[in-house]
């Protein structure tokens, strides 16, 4: 699916970088018990961290945080999604089980201290873009809440912004009946471009492992 990044987003932010991987013929359910038990131990595995570092102190936290800051937002009252799923982690609570398209990119975000988002691309309309959002970007988010998404980071497409790495709409958002997904992953700007496609190959090798299905050849924008 066409994406762009806007030129006002690259020159406010020349190393950002985002992925984009698509999947077909997928099967969303309930999430099977191996990666249950994967995503029990994650949990387990990000407490021992916390003895050492507070969620606040953790590099992909500390570096996605600088980056909202850069582009006018306020990370303290507009939490990027990976530390608001990590602070809940750290407070003894475990993932949210929603189903296994979602479960997948929760355990995922935690894992590599990123924001990604899943989409179902059957609900969306290329093209899309990756911008700062406008007096008129808002939607009912999947926290209940309306966003107003004005001067934020957001992925728009023709109806207009529908993710963001603070929260996602309802509009786009997976389901059970999901056969087409797109993930979006909001990549560490430090990271080099051999790493950052390493990470894709990881998140798509799990993503088609729960969910099945085949993903496209993943892309850095």
């Amino acid at each position: 699916m066409k994406t762009i990044i806007s030129e006002t987003l690259k020159h406010s932010i020349p190393d950002f970088k985002i992925g984009i991987i698509t999947y077909h013929d997928i099967a969303v359910s309930d999430s099977p018990q191996f990666f249950k038990e994967q995503m029990h131990a994650l949990e387990k595995e990000l407490m021992l961290s916390f003895e050492e570092k507070s969620v606040g102190e953790l590099e992909g936290v500390k570096e996605w945080r600088q980056l909202f800051k850069r582009l006018g937002t306020d990370p303290s009252r507009y939490r990027p999604s990976h530390e608001a799923l990590l602070r809940r982690l750290y407070k003894g609570q475990s993932f949210p089980l929603i189903h296994s398209a979602a479960d997948v990119n929760n355990y995922l975000s935690a894992r590599y201290q990123i924001p990604l988002g899943i989409y179902d691309c059957d609900k969306l309309s290329a093209p899309l873009s990756i911008r700062l959002g406008g007096q008129d970007d808002d939607y009912d988010a999947l926290n209940g809440r309306e966003m107003k998404m004005a001067q934020k980071l957001v992925s728009a497409d023709r109806a207009g912004a529908f993710g963001s790495p603070i929260v996602d709409s309802k509009r786009t958002m997976t389901t059970a009946d999901t056969r087409n997904a797109l993930h979006i992953v909001y990549l560490k700007p430090s990271d080099s471009l051999e790493t950052c496609y390493q990470l894709l190959q990881s998140i798509s090798h799990l993503f088609t492992e729960v969910n099945g299905g085949q993903s496209h050849d993943p892309f850095i924008l």
